[in-house]
């Protein structure tokens, strides 16, 4: 599974303190490697792990690897040194992290746990209880078409309301339409719980991907520390979150008083945590954010403002600047910025000296305070609220105009009567046709030939 900081707790914890309170101290931080493909692997065989692997830990070092490495470079050879720092530690210090073949420990059953029937409140749960349609979710499609007539005809009670309420629905305009539906039309004709609806409305889109739309240029911080100032250019026009969530911590002062708590001369430098320790910080929205990988932005060149993580999609607060090319880093950090002056502090910051074991300075470097100069985020808010006002002025300017024109009376737009009863609209009376003029001039159509007499008459003549 995946896991931004993996740790563990020693099997004999339980035997030695019995019931007393764990604490963080008692748990051990586990380094696991992975390999190219982000798959957690052991550092000397290079087998991936899987559900059948049998996991080992050494406790001192907290470096994992798999039981067939122990066992043949450590165990055998009765030489019990971490095969990756080198440091001693004793046969007891292994913690087994899976073994395939204790199949005791698959058994759901023998779980302290199971067998007191403990659980951990959960306040998102205890709050969700509060609220009448929790208890209704394991309810069978016809107890929840009852509950549905009973909501048409007795609207009164509230909490029969309470678990008949729709969704939301969210306001769009011509900046947030999708060019999808909400799919609420076909929903209504297949559900018998859903009130029908025959009006096709479009779906909206998150706010922060339409604001990211309108980002089309880079943020410039500049970082005041005690060996000078680093000026950073952000690339926020092709990796908005990371550059947002850099742009509002360093206005809101979290970034201000904390140190560089890890510097590796010839790669690295890592500082955004406020603790100083490696383990905190958290991003400007509180939780971690999703990496953002662009084939154009390489950790190539001196310099290279990156995020650290500990792991896929785990970005907060922390962030590292290279001292050199790091390509291998692609695909792993998400490169947001890169610096574009005070590179003599940038020298001054590698020259300190850091403890090979921990990689700490040992002299404090130390972040004063950061000012933002560009942020392109306020720009993109503001040219969003003008359009979304200039939308709302032609919408009223438009209204005005139909309501100005002035309406026909019924008089007007009802038809003429001729008569009262059937046919009452029919004119019956014919119209008289107005004789042609005569012509002053000379006609041109011959003169037709009187005809004469036909027949025998009387024979009177005769």
């Amino acid at each position: 599974m995946p896991c931004c900081e993996p740790v563990c707790l020693d099997a004999a914890w339980m035997t030695w303190q019995g019931n007393v309170k764990l604490e963080a101290k008692s748990l051990i931080k586990l380094n696991i490697a992975k390999n190219n493909e982000g798959k957690f692997h052991c550092p000397v065989l290079y087998n991936v792990f899987t559900n059948n692997s049998h996991i080992v830990a050494n406790m001192k070092t907290g470096n994992v690897f798999s039981y067939e490495a122990v066992e043949q470079l450590n165990v055998k050879t009765k030489s019990y040194k971490d095969l990756l720092t080198d440091e001693p530690f004793s046969r007891s210090d292994i913690i087994t992290l899976q073994d395939p073949t204790n199949l005791d420990k698959f058994n759901v059953s023998n779980f302290f746990h199971v067998k007191n029937n403990l659980k951990v409140p959960d306040p998102d749960e205890e709050k969700a209880r509060l609220d009448p349609s929790y208890h209704l979710k394991s309810t069978n499609m016809e107890t929840r078409e009852t509950l549905a007539e009973l909501y048409k005809d007795f609207k009164g009670d509230e909490m029969l309301a309470a678990t008949m309420k729709e969704p939301a629905t969210k306001k769009t305009d011509k900046l947030n339409a999708a060019h999808y539906s909400t799919g609420r039309v076909s929903a209504s004709f297949t559900s018998t719980a859903m009130a029908p609806t025959t009006t096709h409305e479009a779906d909206a889109i998150e706010d922060d991907t339409v604001r990211y739309q309108y980002v089309k240029k880079k943020g410039y911080v500049r970082l005041h520390t005690n060996k000078g100032d680093i000026n950073l250019e952000l690339y926020c026009d092709k990796v908005p979150i990371a550059g947002e969530n850099f742009i509002k911590l360093c206005k809101k002062g979290y970034y201000d008083g904390t140190i560089f708590h890890r510097s590796i001369r010839n790669f690295m430098i890592q500082g955004g945590d406020p603790t100083g320790t490696g383990t905190g910080g958290e991003s400007h929205w509180g939780k971690p954010f999703k990496d953002e990988f662009r084939p154009n932005l390489s950790h190539t060149g001196r310099g290279v403002l990156s995020m650290a993580n500990s792991g896929p999609n785990c970005n907060k607060s922390q962030f590292f600047i290279t001292f050199r090319s790091c390509p291998y880093l692609d695909r792993k950090h998400t490169v947001f910025g890169r610096v574009v002056g005070g590179f003599e502090a940038l020298t001054a910051m590698e020259n300190i000296e850091s403890d090979p074991k921990t990689d700490r300075p040992k002299s404090e470097i130390k972040l004063l305070s950061a000012t933002v100069f560009v942020d392109p985020y306020e720009e993109a808010d503001a040219q969003i609220a003008a359009e979304r006002e200039k939308t709302l002025r032609e919408q009223e300017e438009e209204r005005a105009r139909t309501s100005a024109e002035r309406p026909k009376t019924d008089a007007e737009q009802a038809p003429k009567t001729y008569r009262p009863g059937v046919g009452k609209y029919i004119n019956v009376v014919p119209k008289k046709r107005s004789a042609p003029e005569v012509e002053s001039g000379p006609s041109t159509s011959a003169v037709k030939k009187p005809k004469g007499k036909t027949g025998f008459g009387d024979f009177s003549s005769w």
